[in-house]
């Protein structure tokens, strides 16, 4: 019955429905990731609004502290003698009138977990809208935060048949800044899912314990449920 169970919820995560992009090199180091990925959503949203406003940015408010977003940062730095990094730091951050938000809840998390996360939010979801990004790696949190579950964020992703990305090899590919970020969203405590701890595609699952389980949301190709 356990070794049933396990099986079971392996089919609650699904790989992505496109290998397109595997093998596409990062313009970011994981460095410069990784310190992009500290800045949380609502203060991409605030910088993005700022730089639009002053016609240094001509992309979507979104959120996501991406390439264009980077590219913006680094034309505002120029204009105004400030290091030229791609990266809102304090100083940065002052010339924007922007506060930066202290001691969020990554402060608990080491690089290599939110760098494994990340990892995990790529090989599962890449093909996924950015809010269905966060939502994967909202269930792996919360998953941490439940008994029934390992309490670290290895410990849920490497646990037998848990993720099918881990089982295929997916789990080794380079996240992009996108992957970082939701990892990071999540971190910070944005949470789509409404606590969900499993999430599966009906046009593919085919178990019947799985569908069992109560849906609290849909997110573009996955259902979340509890």
């Amino acid at each position: 019955m356990k070794k049933k169970l396990i099986s079971l919820l392996a089919l609650s995560i699904l790989a992505p429905s496109s290998l397109v992009g595997v093998a596409v090199a990062n313009d970011l180091s994981h460095q410069e990731v990784v310190a992009e990925a500290a800045t949380t959503y609502s203060e991409s949203v605030k910088i993005q609004t700022k730089l639009k406003r002053w016609g240094y940015y001509t992309g979507a408010i979104d959120g996501i502290y991406g390439p264009k977003t980077k590219e913006a940062v680094r034309y505002f730095q120029r204009k105004n003698g400030l290091a030229v990094d791609g990266i809102v730091g304090p100083k940065t951050a002052a010339a924007m009138g922007i506060t930066l938000s202290s001691g969020s809840s990554s402060s608990k998390v080491s690089s290599s977990d939110l760098n494994l996360l990340a990892r995990c939010v790529y090989a599962e979801a890449r093909g996924e809208p950015y809010t269905g990004q966060v939502a994967v790696a909202a269930v792996v949190l919360n998953r941490v935060k439940n008994s029934a579950f390992p309490n670290t964020i290895s410990g849920v992703i490497y646990q037998p048949w848990a993720f099918t990305a881990v089982n295929d090899g997916q789990i080794n590919l380079s996240p992009n800044s996108t992957a970082y970020k939701a990892a990071q969203d999540a971190l910070n405590g944005w949470d789509p899912t409404y606590g969900c701890l499993y999430y599966y595609n009906p046009a593919t699952a085919t178990s019947s314990w799985i569908w069992s389980r109560q849906t609290v949301v849909t997110i573009g190709k996955h259902v979340f449920a509890l």
